[in-house]
């Protein structure tokens, strides 16, 4: 295989060209944020931060997710490329910090990845305490050794699914999304009917307060309800890193991308409303404010809301969890596939499968990973499994900041040549990128106190600091290495800085392959 390269080095890989639509990119980045996976997730802890105001501060979370997707869509239009962020901030910034937002992308996915597979793990023993009516069951998942080879076998079959063509993971998705969303969509309604009917376990009308992020009590609060937010958001980006393999690779991933953020926000609007709605947010049984319940919402909920459907809630969350983890497989092997075609990591990262048109070495190397990561802290820690994903907040913000700047920075020369340039190239992805900038500083001052996250600390310091730092700072010393050893990507020689005039075209779709 021959592949041509544009002047700035921009070029195909040999993915499946044409291979996913409009819709099979949606449902792909819906089933990448998975809503029920998170939601039951992430619920809890948002309404401990922030009690009545959940509404609120999903709106808040969406807004710097909407304008730094706008600028997604701005920068795939100019050059669709598999790697993303790390391709457009080494096209805007230089090498140094385009390899260090393509690192923030992969260890977050990576990180995710492993956490998937674990909650897979505990819904799939739930599931079966539920169908064969012992609890006993439930508890198989607490036992780390079955917990480890459970897990190791559902990123075994995410890895297979993955390896093969993207229509095959488009099929599995249309599956395992469909069936989510219509249970979600079923509980929202049902519980506003049990409301309705004066059936709830705490009737709490719906109130515009709800919706006022002032309303907050403090900032720290607010923040804190922000990271949460801005977590359930994250992976929509998923759209963008299919561009070399979609339809129409100049405006179907960003297209997909907006949809996508738009959906998922109705969507949670309905399930936060009708949640809070029902069970309000004090401290009994089935109240939002109960401790107890505010690590898996919809267990406790799907009971007194679905009745003897409730075990429905439990199939839709291990089948979110689980289309999860096949679709964020997705994003690290592009983005490592596109880092190993411009020399940025070893040659072996830019194999594509001959039969499949698949980032093949990358995705193996992903689940490697993964499932190592996942084995070691399961059985070091469950409370530092949980911060690794609490600290995923600063690596979220920290990547998409960079790639909303970028925005800016990449297309500087025309950013007043017209309105629709104002908006999309300067001011949204900006505010975007400040938002996100601001969030990703105060996580890292927070998350110093000790009993940030699940409070264990290492010399009073808090753990999801360290956790975090220890990311960022890995990443710096690999991309060092690789300095030193590839040379030629760290000089522009691969992948040349450069800046729009709006007349450049840097796009592939009429690049040969």
């Amino acid at each position: 295989m021959t592949t041509t390269k544009s002047a700035t080095g921009l070029s195909k890989k040999g993915l499946s060209a044409g291979s996913v639509g409009l819709i099979g990119a949606i449902v792909i980045g819906i089933s990448c944020i998975a809503p029920a996976y998170t939601m039951t997730a992430a619920l809890g802890p948002t309404v401990s931060e922030v009690g009545l105001q959940v509404p609120a501060i999903i709106l808040v979370g969406f807004i710097p997710m909407l304008l730094v997707a706008f600028g997604y869509r701005e920068l795939n239009r100019a050059m669709p490329d598999s790697g993303t962020s790390f391709t457009w901030a080494t096209r805007a910034f230089g090498p140094w910090i385009g390899w260090m937002a393509g690192w923030g992308l992969i260890a977050a996915t990576i990180l995710v990845l492993s956490n998937l597979a674990g909650i897979a793990v505990d819904f799939f023993y739930l599931m079966l305490a539920q169908i064969f009516n012992n609890p006993d069951l439930a508890d198989l998942a607490l036992n780390p050794v079955i917990n480890v080879v459970t897990c190791l076998a559902f990123m075994l079959g995410a890895t297979a699914i993955s390896y093969r063509d993207m229509r095959t993971t488009q099929k599995v998705q249309y599956v395992l999304v469909g069936f989510q969303l219509l249970v979600l969509i079923l509980f929202g309604v049902v519980a506003f009917v049990h409301v309705a009917n004066g059936t709830a376990f705490d009737a709490t009308p719906i109130s515009l307060e709800w919706f006022n992020p002032f309303a907050v009590e403090s900032f720290s609060a607010f923040a804190a309800g922000l990271s949460l937010s801005i977590f359930i958001f994250w992976g929509w980006d998923v759209t963008l890193t299919m561009n070399e393999e979609t339809k129409g690779s100049r405006s179907t991933p960003g297209r997909a991308a907006t949809l996508t953020v738009i959906i998922i926000v109705v969507l949670y609007l309905l399930i936060a409303t009708a949640s809070i709605s029902f069970a309000g947010i004090g401290t009994g049984e089935s109240g939002l404010g109960n401790e107890d319940i505010q690590g898996n919402v919809f267990f406790a909920l799907a009971g007194p809301v679905l009745g003897p459907l409730a075990i429905l809630v439990s199939i839709a969350v291990l089948s979110s969890s689980a289309a999860s983890l096949q679709s964020t497989f997705v994003s690290p092997a592009r983005t490592l596939l596109a880092m190993g075609h411009y020399g940025a990591l070893p040659s072996n990262f830019a194999r594509v499968s001959p039969r499949f048109l698949t980032p093949g070495y990358a995705t193996i190397v992903s689940s490697v990973v993964a499932s190592a990561f996942y084995a070691i802290m399961r059985f070091i820690s469950e409370d530092v499994l949980w911060d690794t994903i609490t600290a995923l907040g600063m690596m979220i913000s920290f990547y998409y900041g960079i790639t909303a700047f970028a925005v800016v920075w990449y297309f500087r020369k025309q950013l007043l040549a017209s309105a629709r340039n104002f908006f999309f190239q300067l001011l949204f992805p900006l505010l975007g990128g400040v938002i996100l900038a601001v969030l990703f500083f105060t996580t890292i001052i927070d998350s110093m106190d000790p009993d940030y996250g699940s409070g264990s600390n290492i010399g009073g310091v808090g753990l999801v600091f360290i956790l975090g730092m220890a990311v960022i700072l890995s990443g710096i010393v690999i991309m060092i290495v690789q300095a030193v050893r590839r040379p030629a990507f760290f000089r522009g020689q691969t992948l040349s800085r450069g800046v729009s005039d709006g007349t450049e075209d840097d796009a592939l779709d009429e690049l040969p392959v």
